[in-house]
């Protein structure tokens, strides 16, 4: 297990990317900061973290041997392993917001950015960005985040946490490469987060709707059936789950 430990760095995901850019990069290979000055979430958002508090690193997948035809895979595999390594660690009521946050109930302790390397038209790795919250306990203005320690008390150990997320990222890409899509899909699906309960979304306009996640289509979509009993799928630009 190849980890790579620095004091301080801008983003580990754009170091990890500049280090494939210069030179050969082992799978699963995975830096580790103490303190990002420039961590970003999706969609451009920041992700501010106290230094040495809380587990901030990205992991190198090498995606040409995987032959990903549906990129959603790879985030599905990630929420996946999160989710399993911190049940491992007895942390409670976990389950998946779409597309890859991990709450425990309904608090946000852990963010996912992937960003893909692109080669011919192919996916040639992904490098997947990985903020999760450990021993911080205050967060302000921040009403929906948590953490590790404000849920359980417990202090954690960052390197064995991850360790343990790292193993399981290994696992759930050979469930992946030897059961395939389908399979990664319907577990990931059975952990979404307000699934086939009544929900209130905004649309990219702002406007406010009611509807129940039902899952995903292939390529990540949200499926929502709405009141007129129609399932309409929209990405991540189109709608915010309201909770």
């Amino acid at each position: 297990m190849c980890i790579i430990k620095l004091n301080a760095i801008d983003s580990t995901n754009s170091y990890l990317r500049s280090l494939y850019a210069s030179q050969t990069v082992k799978d699963f290979t995975a830096v580790i900061a103490e303190k990002q000055t420039n961590g970003r979430g999706q969609m451009g958002a920041k992700w501010a973290s106290q230094e040495a508090k809380n587990l901030t690193f990205s992991v190198f997948k090498d995606a040409e041997s995987l032959q990903i035809e549906k990129p959603f895979a790879m985030s599905m595999v990630t929420a996946l392993a999160l989710r399993k390594a911190l049940q491992i660690f007895a942390i409670p009521q976990l389950s998946v917001k779409w597309p890859n946050d991990i709450l425990s109930a309904n608090k946000k302790i852990c963010g996912v950015l992937i960003e893909n390397v692109i080669k011919q038209s192919q996916i040639a790795a992904s490098i997947i960005g990985i903020g999760l919250n450990v021993n911080q306990i205050n967060f302000e203005n921040l009403p929906k985040a948590s953490s590790l320690k404000k849920i359980t008390g417990t202090t954690y150990d960052l390197d064995e946490l991850a360790r343990t997320i790292l193993n399981y990222l290994k696992d759930y890409f050979k469930v992946l490469n030897n059961e395939g899509f389908e399979v990664i899909k319907a577990e990931y699906e059975s952990y979404l987060f307000r699934k086939n309960k009544p929900s209130t979304f905004k649309d990219a306009e702002g406007l406010l709707f009611s509807g129940f996640i039902k899952g995903v289509s292939n390529n990540g979509h949200l499926q929502i059936l709405l009141e007129d009993n129609i399932i309409k799928t929209f990405d991540l630009k189109e709608v915010t789950l309201m909770y």
